[in-house]
């Protein structure tokens, strides 16, 4: 689905920020003796974590909803999600007193179903794949006739997103790179928007899992590669690259790099047990990447975006190998 709104502008970030702010909170940058030791960078991990619904999507979908004229707000918003950007609208909508009905897949952890309901958002159930969740969501959104907030490929989205590195900006000084994760590429997008402005010398990485690794492919492709339904345990990273967002990671991007599950996971406990932080799979594997590719951040001074902590608390992902070797 093509979105006809204009491509956003650095301008588009400043209004979003102004625009949001009563909304949002200005997020902490946590460092790590230990992990700087380790990896041997300076790393300055942006906390989305601690963001409003707890995760840096509230940013794009509070300028979404709070841009719309009071006559196209009264019909709602909608959008499909596999879980942050879901309840991140129901977050927005809920503050505007507006409904909102949101796609999700039957496999979304529960956490973030939870947190979607707790807001006031409505739940469509969808199977775990693009082509079945943009099916759902079209009947959706001709029964309600609400507005349409992509979870990433929407330009206001980008734009609010890309608040989040201009804050960062704000808080570090000497920053030779930033990296986030890449899914659908909604955060790194807001990061080009911003960084192009602001600091064009700027290096920016892309980190993605290896078994949902279409960003990576297309960025070496040199055109957008779609994979319908991949499998892994970064459940916010498995929708593919659409059209706005691949302009900003084709023209900005340095590079993407991936992670196994297993350097994934590993980077995730590593993070709880030394940062004494709770983050999803998917804000693990920037430091999985940086963990992995250690002489391409050696001696910088990098920004890590930590994406969100929405976890289902009974399903960590090293809990089942941890208890099956204790009944060895």
């Amino acid at each position: 689905m093509t979105d006809p709104r204009p491509l956003p502008i650095f301008e588009d970030v400043i209004a979003a920020h102004t625009r949001i702010a009563p909304h949002i909170h200005r997020t902490p940058v946590l460092t790590s003796g230990f992990l700087n030791e380790m990896t041997g960078a300076d790393l300055f991990f942006k906390c989305e974590n601690f963001q409003k619904a707890g995760a840096f999507k509230v940013r794009g979908a509070s300028n979404a909803v709070f841009g719309l004229s009071d006559s196209m707000a009264a019909k709602g918003v909608a959008t499909h999600s596999s879980g942050n950007h879901a309840l991140s609208l129901s977050y927005a909508a809920g503050r505007r007193g507006i409904p909102c009905t949101v796609v999700m897949p039957h496999t979304a952890p529960e956490a973030k179903k939870a947190a979607v309901r707790g807001y006031g958002g409505r739940i469509v159930e969808c199977e775990p794949s693009t082509t079945s969740r943009e099916a759902v969501f079209a009947r959706v959104q001709a029964e309600t006739g609400a507005d349409f907030v992509h979870p990433y490929n929407d330009p206001r989205v980008i734009a609010g997103q890309g608040t989040c590195s201009r804050e960062l900006l704000d808080q570090v000084a000497g920053l030779d790179a930033v990296i986030a994760p890449i899914g659908g590429g909604g955060m790194i997008s807001g990061c080009c928007l911003t960084l192009s402005a602001l600091a064009p010398d700027m290096q920016i990485y892309a980190a993605e899992p290896e078994q949902a690794d279409d960003a990576c492919r297309s960025f070496k492709a040199g055109h957008i590669i779609a994979d319908d339904a991949p499998v892994t345990i970064a459940d916010g990273l498995k929708v593919p690259l659409k059209e706005n967002t691949w302009h900003f990671v084709s023209t900005y991007v340095t590079d993407i790099l991936t992670a196994s599950e297993t350097e994934i996971i590993e980077a995730m406990k590593l993070t709880w047990q030394r940062m004494k932080i709770v983050i999803e799979p998917s804000c693990a594997v920037p430091l999985a990447t940086i963990l992995k590719n250690p002489q391409v951040f050696r001696g910088k001074r990098i920004g890590v975006i930590i994406t969100g902590g929405n976890v289902d608390m009974d399903k960590l992902p090293w809990m089942a190998g941890e208890s099956r070797n204790r009944l060895i």
